[in-house]
């Protein structure tokens, strides 16, 4: 892997394996070659951080910062993690590289035609977004990035994730030093009129002849953080007839605030709140989305997505669903699963929670 390039671009005829590009990455590539319609982008690949690492010796320093820490000692496990991410912080970038990320970025901005362009800055480790992985929501994502030198100081914000103190609790002794890395994924921000996550099956028990969304306002952040109670749409998946449909009452979203320059959240105006944040046209060519990158993939899967204020549909994200795809399918109700508006009857009493 000593030949690995700096920058690959998701469209790129190159390596975009995840030993280069990080399990969300690498998935997103996948989806771009597939012909799916995700945001133009490139990643700062797994070479870049070892670079980073060579550069400066600071492999030998980062293992002996963790050798004997313990993952019971929550206080240590802290000031390792704060110590690290601030050595990080301090450090320069390899000439060569810091180059290669800002050439990378002018050329993006020159392919969306846009100056100043936002970018959203993602934690793509090589671990992660794998089937059987367990990295999920450990690693961190930075949105509404704006110009050369806030994108490189938020590629040491990423790397830094790889000694975060959720990580360093599972892998005490740090999951990169040495070894394959982190990639950090860049790419054009969606301005999302309403945002989620989609199973391509229940997630509630299962049943794989349904598909289900759920979606809130503004940026998807809101869902995956769980800080706003989406609405939440069931679909058939051979009929993509929408089943059932449960608006919240969504208070919040995340949001991009021009004065302050940053994602903020804020408050929904009030005929907003109660109102269904996606149209059933935009039900159904996601469940048709989720349907076709379903047959792709040839498994169940956990998709992040957007749709902007021209209700274009946008693929953020792809992983593999781990909780039920694992087991046996099976029928949940007699007569190819009908049935499963009583099972659910018992799960849910008319408000949505984030799966």
């Amino acid at each position: 892997m000593t030949d690995t390039p700096h920058i690959v671009w998701l469209d790129s005829d190159g390596d975009t394996s995840s030993e280069v590009l990080g399990g969300k990455f690498s998935s997103l590539a996948e989806m771009t070659a597939a012909g799916f319609a995700v945001p133009a982008g490139f990643g700062i690949t797994t070479a870049g951080w070892r670079a980073f690492l060579a550069h400066n010796d600071l492999a030998d320093e980062f293992t002996a910062a963790t050798r004997d820490l313990s993952p019971d000692d929550l206080d240590a496990v802290e000031a390792v993690s704060a110590r690290i991410a601030a050595r990080i912080d301090d450090t320069p970038f390899p000439p060569a590289l810091a180059a290669d990320i800002d050439a990378a970025y002018a050329a993006l901005q020159e392919r969306m035609a846009v100056d100043a362009l936002p970018v959203a800055v993602r934690s793509s480790g090589v671990s992660e977004d794998l089937a059987g992985a367990s990295f999920a929501g450990q690693y961190d994502t930075y949105l509404w990035i704006v110009g050369p030198k806030a994108l490189r100081r938020h590629v040491k914000r990423c790397w830094a994730g790889i000694f975060g103190p959720q990580v360093l609790t599972y892998h005490p002794h740090g999951v990169a030093v040495g070894g394959a890395g982190m990639c950090v994924g860049v790419q054009a921000m969606v301005a999302a009129k309403a945002a989620g996550v989609m199973f391509t099956l229940d997630p509630l028990n299962g049943d794989r002849s349904k598909i289900v969304l759920e979606a809130c306002w503004g940026l998807g952040e809101g869902v995956v953080s769980g800080d706003v109670t989406p609405d939440r749409f069931r679909v058939d998946k051979v009929t993509l007839e929408l089943l059932s449909t449960e608006v919240a009452e969504k208070l919040s979203e995340h949001a991009f605030d021009p004065e302050r320059g940053e994602v903020v959240i804020r408050d929904v105006e009030a005929e907003r709140r109660g109102q269904v944040c996606l149209s059933e046209a935009s039900v159904a060519e996601l469940a048709a989305l989720g349907k076709r990158i379903e047959r792709h993939r040839g498994a169940p899967c956990d998709i992040e997505w957007a749709v902007d204020e021209h209700d274009r549909v946008h693929l953020l994200q792809v992983r593999p669903e781990t909780v039920w795809s694992s087991k046996p399918a099976k029928p949940v109700a007699p007569g190819g699963g009908r049935g499963v508006d009583r099972v659910l009857a018992k799960f849910m009493s008319g408000t949505t929670t984030k799966a």
